[in-house]
């Protein structure tokens, strides 16, 4: 049977969602799906009577960067067991370090695979603006400079549609494609904190945080907000913002 997974984590203490390889041999680094291969494989094996248990391998929706938090991560895995949720999602949190969780379990088809059939993926990018610094902070990165959200607005709206987002990847990206098509480009204002919200059908490495770094430099620099689209048309890298911390990015949902 399949099943599908929805999972929670905080990145900061990982090297990203994905087991990592190098040479074909398998880098010994903390990973998400490190974690929870382990616990699942640990809670499989120790329910059942003999050893003959073949680790669990998972799929996920999609890789999230070292430090990149997730609280729709969407993975999916094959199991002969018949599976009892409410046991399962106990147990395997009881496993799993305190900064990992599992929210649900559901069967699926078998053609249901979480990377490939994913329409929508959508992030969030946190930000704190005001000047000075308090005990709570924790990692989401301050903007000292007073952000105006009306002109980040204007040049989120150039995103929308389907564009080459060459400005906006990094150079790890492995993916010939660089096409994304953005549904969702919206900022809002709650208090002292700025959240950016991007919805796309698929996005590159580093991408969210670029597109963020350039709303930052416009922002900054006192651009005109045309600036955007003068970025995404140019297809280089060089023309873009800074790539922002990864601790302010969380995979919110991912939509099938």
């Amino acid at each position: 049977m399949r099943y599908a997974l929805d999972v929670q984590y905080r990145g900061k203490n990982y090297a990203g969602s994905q087991i990592q390889f190098q040479g074909g041999k398998q880098i010994e680094a903390p990973t998400i799906q490190g974690e929870l291969e382990r616990a699942i494989s640990t809670l499989i094996k120790n329910d059942e009577s003999h050893d003959n248990i073949r680790p669990i391998k998972t799929i996920f929706s999609g890789r999230t960067d070292r430090g990149v938090n997730a609280l729709g991560q969407v993975v999916h895995f094959d199991c002969d067991k018949n599976i009892v949720a409410s046991d399962f999602i106990y147990h395997v949190n009881e496993i799993l370090p305190e900064d990992i969780s599992v929210s649900d379990l559901r069967i699926v088809d078998k053609s249901f695979h979480a990377q490939k059939s994913a329409k929508f993926r959508y992030y969030k990018y946190e930000l704190i603006n005001r000047r000075y610094k308090q005990a709570f902070d924790g990692d989401i990165p301050r903007i000292k400079y007073p952000l105006n959200i009306e002109r980040m607005q204007e040049g989120l709206n150039y995103l929308l549609g389907e564009h080459d987002f060459s400005s906006f990847k990094s150079s790890g990206t492995l993916n010939p494609s660089k096409v994304c098509f953005i549904s969702r480009a919206e900022v809002e204002r709650q208090g002292d904190r700025v959240f950016i919200h991007i919805t796309g059908n698929r996005f590159l490495y580093n991408m969210v945080r670029t597109i963020v770094g350039t709303l930052l430099e416009i922002e900054g620099h006192n651009l005109p907000v045309e600036h955007m689209k003068d970025v995404l048309k140019a297809c280089d890298r060089r023309k873009a913002g800074q790539t922002m911390s990864p601790l302010g990015l969380t995979l919110m949902k991912v939509e099938y």
